[in-house]
């Protein structure tokens, strides 16, 4: 079957604003990409930059204000973007290798995932402490997981030195 040059181009006109419309209603992940190669100062595969492009599957609000772009970890190894409007969104980027000038090296984990602790509640003229697990590593001043027992509910806890984590109580 033959289609006539008149009738695919009219196909074409009334067609391509449709397409158009559908892919304004969402945010341009290309320029997603182009801002955190902006932000860190380095292109998608490079060391210090993204380490994939984002998924081309997703399908994100239209953002009407300028996207807000952060470091997000301690290691500074995702890029926080995030739609500032009202019920925007946001996602994380993970980037390669962070060679900014003057970061940090990472801090050595004072705990380590599943060793023992001790877990010290604190108030004002108190301090009661008990052994327990803890769930994460981190360095010191890190807020982690722990827990006293294997059946008992997670809490946060602040690491104050290798083998003492501390629940303030203000």
């Amino acid at each position: 079957m033959k289609i006539s040059p008149c009738i695919a181009s009219l196909a074409a006109m009334v067609l391509a604003p449709a397409a158009a419309a559908q892919n304004a209603a969402f945010h341009d992940l290309v320029a997603i990409d182009a801002a955190v190669a902006a932000f860190t100062g380095a292109g998608i595969g490079v060391p210090g930059g993204a380490n994939l492009p984002v998924d081309r599957r997703m399908r994100l609000a239209p953002c009407r204000s300028p996207l807000a772009l952060s470091w997000y970890g301690a290691r500074q190894d995702n890029v926080l973007v995030q739609c500032p409007d009202a019920g925007g969104w946001r996602l994380f980027v993970a980037v390669s290798g962070n060679t900014r000038q003057g970061a940090a090296a990472p801090t050595p984990p004072a705990v380590a995932r599943g060793e023992a602790v001790t877990i010290a509640v604190s108030g004002e003229g108190f301090s009661v402490s008990q052994s327990g697990e803890a769930m994460e590593a981190g360095p010191v001043g890190a807020w982690i997981r722990v827990r006293t027992s294997a059946r008992a509910t997670p809490i946060r806890a602040q690491i104050a030195r290798p083998g003492l984590v501390v629940v303030p109580i203000d």
